[in-house]
């Protein structure tokens, strides 16, 4: 896959602090990379280094075979970036903002209105087009953010939260465009929703600190959780203690109180071969499981142990 974003040995330092520390990663085409950490990480700096809206300290980065310093018109060309905050002119309107953008953008006349019209049935903005976007709620003032980003139909995307402030419905339909995008374009997504990144991307890197910490697949990721693999068996309160004596022999049992429920977690343990047992075991005890499953692993429990941990700037790589 062609290379789109190649970003090498990446800093920036304000006065003092340390933003970004040595950061290298790559985007291909076809790719949608989650770049995730805590708040205060360098997510944001990383982006704006990489559309051009902030110099680095040191580094490179080239945007489609052009380094961003040297050629920036051209590389911001090949770019569509939706900020933090989806900043906009509030006093337009949304229907006036997308014009305004076509005409940067340098979209020809003759296919102007179409490309406008195309975008905002894409996005359904239809019906804010003549609302001023100060007015508007901040789930359609991040669609007006992310109409603006495609409407040049760029080959790269750099999004920042590009679901923020969004109703379900609304990150489903956000995801679905994404995805649908995602074959043709190289994808960078700042994100701190964890299901984001088992919903659209193809890999993750984490950064903390300023420095780039784990770079996989989102599998490879949730195979780091301590709940990989593990079995879950959810049963009556009533047999819940008989349940857990079971499990308890044939390893770790982590125990969850639901309503009437009790939710039992055998970590450690082989998956598919651990689930066949334990539904035999079970069956013998005369405990009947509502529900019985393999645990994939909670990528919220892997982000926190990589980012509370992480200690001078090692790369996870799986």
């Amino acid at each position: 896959m062609e290379t789109l974003i190649e970003v090498t040995g990446l800093s920036k330092s304000f006065g003092t602090l340390q933003a970004v520390d040595n950061v290298s990663l790559t985007v291909r085409r076809g790719e949608v990379l989650g770049f995730l950490g805590p708040n205060g990480a360098g997510k944001s700096t990383t982006m704006k280094m990489i559309t051009g809206f902030l110099a680095p300290s040191a580094g490179r980065i080239s945007v489609a075979g052009f380094d961003i310093e040297r050629d920036p018109l051209a590389a911001k060309a090949r770019i569509g970036y939706l900020p933090e905050g989806a900043p906009a002119y509030g006093e337009m309107t949304a229907a006036t903002f997308l014009e305004f953008i076509a005409d940067i953008r340098g979209l020809p006349r003759a296919t102007r209105a179409e490309r406008i019209r195309e975008v905002v049935a894409q996005i359904h903005l239809e019906n804010v087009l003549d609302q001023r976007i100060e007015t508007l709620s901040k789930g359609f003032k991040r669609r007006v953010g992310l109409a603006q980003a495609v409407l040049h139909d760029p080959e790269i995307l750099i999004m920042d939260e590009p679901t923020d402030g969004l109703d379900p419905n609304q990150k489903h339909e956000v995801r679905s465009l994404i995805q649908a995008m995602a074959p043709h374009k190289a994808i960078l997504i700042s994100t701190h929703i964890l299901e984001e990144v088992d919903a659209v991307c193809t890999r993750a890197v984490i950064i903390a600190r300023g420095r780039l910490i784990f770079s996989g697949t989102p599998r490879e990721l949730a195979a780091r959780s301590r709940y990989h693999n593990a079995v879950t068996a959810i049963v009556a309160s009533a047999e819940a203690g008989q349940a857990s004596a079971v499990l308890s022999r044939l390893g770790e049992v982590e125990t969850r109180e639901l309503a009437e429920e009790t939710r039992l977690t055998l970590l450690s343990s082989d998956g598919a071969n651990a689930a066949t047992t334990v539904q035999a075991r079970l069956r013998e005890a005369g405990v009947a499981p509502r529900e019985l499953f393999i645990e994939h692993g909670h990528l919220d429990e892997v982000f926190r142990t990589i980012t509370l941990g992480a200690r001078g700037g090692e790369v996870h790589r799986t």
